[in-house]
């Protein structure tokens, strides 16, 4: 069984091409999570966890939903997070969850894919982002057959640069800069309501036929990255980016 949270689609991406090998059920925590319901998943088969990094580690409304819900039959667990560059020491931090959750930790992988955070950093063009997603496919694919034949994903050993970022850094990032005072829309908007309909969080809602934040964000870039006229921005740092957007609703 995958289970897979995805802003803009990269993680998406991945845990179908995973699911494309392994031929296991894909399980959306997106979906989930707006539903605001737990659940009891029982699988024969190994658990995939597949999701963004974020602040260098699994984000945290994933690490709290695994929390949150039960998992029965097979106990092992694998995890791949996608990102623009490096995930840190992010391992170390799930195979914590494993343990607390009794489950079998069986590796964590990162796969560099487009870059979708232009909160804080430059994004690619259409061009190389599709470049980039095609890079990744084999390495996905080649996860996917580690997990087939029960094999743990390779092991890579952590810096003292890597600890420091998903250890102290990654509290101090998710107080400074994620947040959702920075998001505006403009006259572009047409009142479509997908940036509502996509948020997981719910923290969206419309109000006079435009969008409004609640303050409950955790900057997965579906807002931005999926509105169809471009019209939200995030303070002066998304101005003139590519929007990479390939989630599959």
């Amino acid at each position: 069984m995958i289970f897979y949270f995805s802003g803009t689609g990269n993680s998406q991406l991945a845990a179908k091409q995973i699911a494309s090998v392994t031929g296991d059920e894909l399980v959306s925590i997106n979906r989930w999570m707006k539903a605001g319901k737990t659940n009891t998943f029982r699988s024969d088969r190994p658990l995939v966890f597949v999701a963004p990094t974020y602040a260098w580690r699994m984000p945290r409304v994933v690490e709290q939903w695994i929390r949150d819900n039960r998992f029965e039959g097979d106990q092992s667990a694998y995890f791949l997070l996608t990102c623009g560059g490096g995930c840190g020491n992010a391992a170390a931090y799930a195979k914590k969850l494993c343990a607390e959750k009794h489950m079998r930790f069986q590796g964590l992988a990162s796969v560099v894919m487009p870059e979708n955070y232009l909160a804080m950093f430059a994004t690619p063009g259409q061009a190389e982002c599709k470049e980039k997603i095609e890079r990744a496919m084999p390495e996905i694919a080649a996860l996917a057959g580690r997990i087939q034949k029960g094999q743990s994903f390779p092991e890579a050993a952590a810096s003292l640069g890597d600890k420091a970022l998903s250890g102290p850094v990654n509290p101090l990032f998710y107080r400074l800069f994620v947040q959702d005072k920075g998001f505006t829309v403009s006259d572009a908007c047409v009142a479509c309501g997908k940036c509502a309909e996509r948020c997981p969080l719910n923290n969206i809602e419309l109000i006079g036929g435009r969008p409004v934040w609640k303050g409950d964000c955790t900057h997965c870039m579906a807002c931005i990255g999926g509105c169809p006229t471009e019209a939200i921005e995030y303070k002066n740092k998304s101005k003139g980016q590519h929007r990479h957007y390939v989630m599959d609703q």
